[in-house]
C-alpha cells in the first residue's frame, strides 16, 4: 500500500551533500532507473556529484528522490537506502561518528555537523534528542515539518536499526514512531525494524534501551576523530560562508576570472539583483565588490605560484589579468615580492 504525503516545500537557499545524492542515484539505476532521466528531471548535472564534498540544491536532490521510487517502483527506497547504503562512504560526519567512544558522543558530533549532510531545519539546539522514559530512552528526530520530507526519517532510522541488527545489538531498540503514514507495504518495514511500528504518532522517534547511548564505538582509531573533526569544520566554515553575498560573488568569480567578465554587472546579473543590490549587501558585510575580487586573486595566486604545474605567466591569466606585468604589479602589492621570487622560494621549500 503505497500512502501519498504533502508535497515538499523546500527553500531554494538550501543544499545537502553531494556524496549522498551520488549514492540515491546509483541505489536506484541499480534497481531499474535510468540514470540520465533521474539527472534530467532533477536538472543536477552528473559532474557535480564525483566530489562527496560538493552541494546539491535540496530541492533537486528531492526532485531525486521522488522520481527515484516512482521509477524504481518501490516507496519504499528510503528504507532500502538506509538498509544498504554505508554512509562512511560518502560522508565525513558519518566517518568521524564511528571514531566516537560512545553512541552519546556520536549523536553530538552529529548535531554539531548534520547540515554538512543537508540543510533541514529542526527544533531546538538539536536535530537528534535523547529523551528518558521509564528506565529506557527515546532518540527523537526533531525535524520541523518532517512529512514533507519523510524519507529522511525513514532512511536514518532505518540505517540506524540495520547497524544494530550487524552487530548484534538487536535488543538495543525496542519502538519505531513514525509521525507520517506507512508509505509502503508494512512487511517492509517489520523486516527492517523487527520491533513494533507506529504511524501518524505524534514524534518521530526510536525507543531505546537505557544503555544504548553509553554503548562503545570506535570501530575507527581514535586519532582519526582529530583529522575528521578539523576537516569538518572546514567544511563547515565553507558552507556558512557560501550562505553570504561575499561567498556567493567568490563562487561565481572563480569560473570566471580567467575570461575577463569579472565585473560587478556581469556577477549581479547573475545573482538576479541589480549592481545597485549588490552593492548594498556587500557594504553591509563590510566589503565591496573591489575587495573581494582583489583578495579571491591574491589567495588564488598564492595556490597556483605554490604547485609546480602552474607558471607566472598562465598564473596571470587564469586570474584575469590582461598581461603578466600588471598581475606582478599586483602580486608585490599583496606580498611585498614578485611573482617569480614567491614561486621560487616555494620551490627551495618543498626541496628541503
Amino acid at each position: 500500500m503505497t500512502v501519498g504525503f504533502t508535497p515538499p516545500i523546500v527553500d531554494a537557499g538550501r543544499t545537502c551533500a553531494a556524496g549522498m545524492v551520488r549514492e540515491w542515484l546509483q541505489l536506484a539505476t541499480a534497481k531499474g532507473a535510468e540514470r540520465l532521466t533521474l539527472l534530467e528531471r532533477s536538472g543536477i548535472e552528473a559532474g557535480a556529484l564525483e566530489d562527496n564534498e560538493n552541494r546539491i540544491p535540496l530541492a533537486s536532490f528531492v526532485s531525486l528522490m521522488r522520481s527515484a521510487q516512482e521509477l524504481c517502483g518501490e516507496p519504499a527506497l528510503a528504507l532500502h537506502f538506509g538498509e544498504v547504503v554505508d554512509c562512511t562512504e560518502y560522508s565525513v560526519v558519518s566517518m568521524m561518528t564511528r571514531a566516537c567512544a560512545t553512541v552519546a558522543d556520536a549523536l553530538e558530533q552529529r548535531n554539531r555537523y548534520e547540515r554538512l549532510v543537508a540543510e533541514v531545519e529542526w527544533e531546538g539546539p538539536d536535530r537528534f534528542r535523547l529523551e528518558p522514559f521509564g528506565g529506557q530512552v527515546w532518540l527523537i528526530d526533531t525535524r520541523t515539518e518532517p512529512n514533507e520530507l519523510p524519507e529522511f526519517t525513514e532512511s536514518i532510522f532505518a540505517r540506524i536499526a540495520t547497524d544494530l541488527h550487524r552487530q548484534g545489538g538487536s535488543a538495543f531498540l525496542h519502538a519505531v514512531r513514525f509521525t507520517h503514514e506507512a508509505r509502503a507495504d508494512r512487511s517492509e518495514y517489520d523486516r527492517i525494524f523487527q520491533v513494533p511500528v507506529t504511524f501518524g504518532s505524534d514524534r518521530n522517534a526510536l525507543l531505546m534501551d537505557g544503555s544504548w547511548p553509553r554503548q562503545q564505538i570506535a570501530t575507527l582509531p581514535t586519532y582519526a576523530f582529530g583529522i575528521l573533526s578539523a576537516h569538518a569544520d572546514a567544511l563547515m566554515k565553507r558552507l556558512e560562508n557560501s550562505k553570504t553575498t561575499r561567498g556567493q560573488v567568490e563562487s561565481l568569480l572563480m569560473p570566471t576570472l580567467h575570461t575577463g567578465e569579472a565585473n560587478v554587472g556581469e556577477i549581479a546579473r547573475r545573482l538576479g539583483v541589480s549592481r545597485q543590490t549588490l552593492f548594498r549587501r556587500l557594504r553591509a558585510e563590510g566589503v565591496t565588490f573591489e575587495r573581494v575580487l582583489d583578495e579571491l586573486r591574491h589567495t588564488l595566486a598564492l595556490h597556483y605560484l605554490g604547485g609546480k604545474q602552474v607558471s607566472v605567466s598562465e598564473t596571470a591569466y587564469l586570474l584575469g589579468f590582461s598581461e603578466a606585468a600588471a598581475f606582478s604589479r599586483a602580486f608585490k602589492r599583496w606580498t611585498g615580492t614578485t611573482p617569480g621570487a614567491a614561486r621560487a622560494s616555494k620551490r627551495r621549500e618543498a626541496a628541503g
